[in-house]
C-alpha cells in the first residue's frame, strides 16, 4: 500500500485514496496476449532499436514535441496541479521510473495519448478533462502512463508517421498499398494495445465503476442520468452475437480503419479482465516483475496468444466464428449455412443500404483517425 513519506523518482505525491501499488511490474502482467507476443518478438529482433534510432531523424517527434510546447500548456504544480498529482500517482502505482511530461491541448475532441520515440509524452484534450471526474480522469491518465510502460508510444509514433506517409504518396502506384499494408497491420496491433492499456488504467485507478463510466461518457458524452452499465454492456453482447456472416463481415470492414477498438467491446473485454483470476493475483501481489522481462521467450508469447485466439473463437457468439468453429468440428451443410448467410448481399436494396451504412461508418473512423489517438 502507498507510504504517505514515499518521496523518489519524482513521484512526490501518493495517491489521494489507500490504492494498491505494484512495485518492479512488469507491462507483461496487463498486456493483452495478442499485444504481449507482438512486444516480444519485435523487442527480440537483432538490430531492432538500431533500426527505430535510425528512423528518428524522419519521424516527426522533435517537431511534435516543439508544437506541444508552444501550443498546448504543460502539466505542473502551477498548471492543472490535480492532473500533476493524478500523473504522478499512476507512475508510482505502476513504478514508472521517471514521470513522463504532460500536456492540455485546446481541443473540444475527447482524446488522449503516448507518443514519443526516445521518451513518451503524453496529451489530453480539454475535451477530455471537461467531460470525465476525477476517478474516471485517473484511470485515463493510468491508461495512458500504461501505454508508456509497455513502449507502445514508439510504435504509436511510427503508426502516426505511416499513416500521414501513405496520404502523401498516394499518388504513386503500389507505394501507397505497401505503405497501408503496414499501417494495417500496425492498427491490428494497436488496437489489441489499446485493450492493454485499459487494463493498466483499471490498475492505476483500481475502481471499475469509473472506468466504465468513462468509456459510457467516451460513447456517449456527459449523460450519465441517461445511461446504465448494464444496459451498455448488453450492446457489446448484442453487437458480437447479433445478425448472420453478412453482419460479421461488416464488422470486419467497419473495424479496418479504426485504430482502437469499439468502445462497448472495450468496455466489455476489461469487465471480463476484471472479473478474471489473472486480475485478482496482480491485485493480491503475484505478477511478473520487469527484472525477469529478459528472460521471456518468444515461443511462449506466441503460446499464449494462440492459446487466447483459440479460446476466443471457440466461446464467440459472432456467427463467423461459430462457422470456423463448426469447420474444425466437421459440422454438416456447411455449405448451405453460407448461402444462407450471404444471401442478403444478392438483395439489391439491402445490400446497398447497408453498403451505405458502412461506407458512412469508414469515413468517420478514416477522420478520427487524422486526429490524435484517442483514449
Amino acid at each position: 500500500m502507498p507510504d504517505d513519506s514515499h518521496e523518489q523518482n519524482g513521484h512526490e505525491n501518493v495517491p489521494s485514496r489507500q490504492r494498491r501499488r505494484f512495485e518492479g511490474i512488469s507491462s507483461r502482467a496487463y498486456e493483452h496476449p495478442a499485444d504481449r507476443s507482438a512486444l516480444v518478438a519485435l523487442r527480440k529482433l537483432s538490430g531492432f532499436d538500431t533500426v527505430f534510432k535510425a528512423l528518428s531523424g524522419l519521424l516527426p517527434e522533435r517537431s511534435l514535441r516543439l508544437l506541444f510546447l508552444s501550443d498546448s500548456v504543460r502539466v505542473s504544480d502551477q498548471q492543472f496541479a490535480h492532473l500533476n498529482d493524478m500523473l504522478r500517482d499512476a507512475c508510482y502505482i505502476l513504478d514508472l521510473e521517471k514521470v513522463p511530461p504532460m500536456y492540455v491541448n485546446q481541443d473540444p475532441q475527447p482524446n488522449a495519448m503516448c507518443i514519443g520515440l526516445d521518451e513518451p509524452i503524453i496529451v489530453v484534450t480539454t475535451g477530455l478533462v471537461e467531460l470525465l471526474d476525477e476517478e474516471e480522469m485517473r484511470a485515463v491518465i493510468g491508461h495512458e502512463v500504461g501505454h508508456a510502460l509497455s513502449g507502445h508510444s514508439v510504435y504509436r509514433t511510427i503508426l502516426l508517421f505511416l499513416t500521414s506517409l501513405a496520404l502523401k504518396v498516394a499518388w504513386i502506384p503500389l507505394g501507397n498499398l505497401a505503405i497501408m499494408a503496414i499501417v494495417t497491420a500496425l492498427r491490428e496491433w494497436f488496437r489489441k494495445s489499446e485493450l492493454s492499456a485499459d487494463r493498466a488504467g483499471l490498475l492505476v485507478g483500481q475502481d471499475l465503476k469509473a472506468s466504465m463510466r468513462g468509456l459510457m461518457k467516451i460513447a456517449g458524452g456527459n449523460h450519465l442520468h441517461e445511461m446504465n452499465v448494464d444496459a451498455f454492456l448488453a450492446q457489446a453482447e448484442e453487437y458480437e452475437a447479433g445478425g448472420d456472416l453478412r453482419d460479421s463481415v461488416l464488422k470486419i470492414l467497419n473495424v479496418l480503419p479504426r485504430s482502437h477498438p469499439f468502445t462497448t467491446v472495450r468496455a466489455a473485454e476489461l469487465k471480463k479482465w476484471a472479473e478474471s483470476r489473472d486480475f485478482q493475483r496482480i491485485m493480491d501481489g503475484h505478477y511478473p516483475r520487469r527484472s525477469e522481462d529478459k528472460d521471456t521467450k518468444v515461443t511462449d508469447s506466441f503460446r499464449e496468444s494462440a492459446e487466447h485466439y483459440t479460446n476466443h473463437v471457440k466461446s464467440s457468439k459472432d456467427p463467423l466464428m461459430k462457422l470456423v468453429t463448426d469447420i474444425a468440428g466437421g459440422a454438416g451443410d456447411l455449405g448451405g449455412r453460407v448461402r444462407r448467410g450471404f444471401s442478403g448481399f444478392a438483395n439489391g436494396g439491402g445490400a446497398a443500404s447497408e453498403g451505405t451504412a458502412s461506407g458512412g461508418g469508414t469515413t468517420t473512423d478514416t477522420a478520427e483517425d487524422r486526429r490524435p489517438d484517442d483514449e
